[in-house]
């Protein structure tokens, strides 16, 4: 009989779980037999204790094989899919993908819904009018081989302990423990039958590891799971102080991300863009080195066929393919409000976090899990750090469908902007550390 407060006790006081005691509590508790209050218990013991290697490589194992895995086989060419540990603007999965799968490799992307003040690419794909994210294994193959890319949800069938433990680990104040985090990432993308990942860590304000030093262990964390089960994986540590580009929210996102795809768009969503697209080329063997693999990015660019690869799975998908072409199309909230500046300066900073704080006011993102989501709504950023203002000038224009929200945002995402008297000095760079093969 499977005695769980032992289990519990042992971790409690920094012990290891024994491997078959792991299995056998974990899978008891996708079938049932163990109550949410006892796997929460276990869950702040492991926040609070961390894990070892061995325990961690079982843990993961597990939650890989609670459900079924992709057997992409029967696909041509190499797999390699993107992961990023959320940010506020992060919209690269969306240009990053097409890039990829226009220079040949195929990109099996599951990806997830918003958390916090972090936006979720199935959210920003469904502000596509008739974007249709939740399709089955056989579909999700179809348009793998038509279109050379998918983007998809994870299914109740794919790592079902993954999506239990992810929803306990939201109410219980344990999102943020490294190895928790390692293997739900890491379980749900081996699950996708891939050959090699490309993970964007995000660090800063606003990101969930607020230092470089966490985001480095998070990051060689997970590259050692994937390397242990024959992968190549490369883990990039990526600032996360500021937002990304100058759009946040999830219509909003996606025009940006179309303007990359036409070789338009902010210089640093291009730049990071480009930097992990190129690493999933030499990942999946399709150029040799860095630098010929960004050039050929770049060229997929030019010629269009990037752009024509997201029309193409949008098009697969159930999307309306009219809103690449136009992307005017997109939901933009039609109540705006300016947020202007009160005096003249230099901005200093924009505070990542509080811009993020910001969209979830506005309704483009949830405090809940069933909380709905505004397509449209979203922070337009016309000032970055660096500029000079003048009292009166625009800073950013904010975004809703529903006006009422738009002053409690408002009052959130002013306090995100700092004014100094002279330009700032060197901030930190975007790419910050590379972890992996």
């Amino acid at each position: 009989m499977l005695d769980v407060p032992e289990l519990i006790r042992t971790k409690r006081d920094g012990g290891r779980l024994p491997a078959g005691r792991m299995r056998d509590l974990l899978e008891a508790y996708v079938a049932g037999g163990v109550p949410d209050y006892q796997m929460s218990a276990l869950l702040m013991a492991i926040f609070m204790r961390g894990m070892e290697d061995e325990e961690l490589d079982v843990w993961t194992d597990v939650m890989l094989h609670s459900g079924e895995v992709l057997d992409l086989g029967d696909i041509d060419g190499p797999k390699v899919d993107k992961h990023s540990t959320g940010g506020v603007g992060d919209k690269v999965s969306l240009p990053l993908a097409p890039i990829a799968a226009a220079c040949g490799v195929k990109v099996p992307m599951i990806s997830g819904r918003s958390l916090g003040h972090t936006g979720g690419t199935l959210d920003k794909l469904e502000s596509i009018p008739g974007m249709n994210v939740r399709i089955g294994p056989e579909r999700f193959k179809q348009v793998l081989r038509e279109a050379g890319l998918v983007f998809a949800g994870q299914t109740e069938r794919l790592c079902p302990a993954d999506r239990r433990l992810y929803a306990l680990r939201d109410v219980t104040g344990t999102v943020e423990s490294i190895p928790l985090i390692a293997s739900s990432i890491m379980s749900k993308k081996l699950a996708e039958g891939i050959d090699g990942l490309v993970l964007d860590v995000k660090t800063g304000r606003g990101a969930f590891m607020r230092t470089i030093q966490d985001a480095r262990t998070l990051g060689a964390t997970m590259v050692r799971i994937g390397a242990a089960r024959g992968k190549r994986v490369r883990a990039v540590v990526t600032s996360m102080d500021e937002p990304l580009g100058l759009a946040a929210g999830n219509g909003p996102e996606v025009r940006e991300s179309v303007e990359v795809l036409r070789g338009e768009g902010p210089g640093d969503t291009r730049s990071i863009v480009l930097h992990l697209a190129a690493w999933m080329l030499v990942i999946g063997g399709i150029e040799a080195d860095h630098g010929r693999a960004l050039e050929r990015c770049r060229r997929a660019i030019g010629s269009g066929e990037a752009l024509e690869r997201l029309r193409r799975v949008v098009e697969l998908q159930g999307g309306d393919p009219r809103t690449i072409d136009d992307p005017s199309l997109l939901p933009l909230g039609r109540h705006a409000k300016p947020l202007l500046a009160a005096k003249g300066g230099f901005v200093q900073t924009v505070d990542a976090l509080s811009m993020g704080r910001a969209c979830v006011v506005l309704g483009a993102g949830r405090t809940r899990a069933d909380d709905p989501v505004d397509a449209g709504a979203g922070v337009l950023f016309r000032a970055r750090r660096g500029d000079a203002v003048r009292p009166g000038d625009a800073l950013a224009v904010l975004h809703a469908s529903d006006e009422s929200r738009l002053d409690p945002a408002a009052a959130i995402a002013i306090e995100g902007f700092v004014l100094g008297p002279e330009p700032p000095g060197p901030g930190t760079s975007l790419i910050i550390e590379e972890i992996g093969s």
